[in-house]
């Protein structure tokens, strides 16, 4: 499929990439290019092939949530920038 320089033009507007001439007779190239491989891979015949979101057969492993060993408010509250009793402070955001 071939791509024009409006389409590439076009593209790069989108994708907020400023592209000089050069860059963009370039691109043309590599995504016409992009485009005609993709279009010989539908020719292939998928018929009794499933359809996979991935090539190995994943799990997720999950783990027990299990009560452990903490820092105290205090161990943590040491290590802060600037902190109150019990609370990190942190620069207001909000006029």
């Amino acid at each position: 499929m071939k791509i024009s320089k409006e389409m590439v033009k076009h593209i790069s507007l989108l994708s907020r990439l400023e592209l000089k001439d050069e860059e963009i007779e370039v691109y043309q190239d590599q995504l016409s290019r992009i485009l005609d491989y993709v279009e010989k891979l539908n020719e292939v015949n998928t018929e009794n092939i499933e359809p996979t979101s991935h090539v190995l057969s994943l799990n997720n492993v999950f783990r027990e949530d299990m009560v452990g060993i903490s820092l105290s408010r205090e161990e943590v509250l040491r290590n802060a920038p600037d902190s109150t009793d019990k609370f990190f402070r942190v620069p207001k955001i909000i006029e």
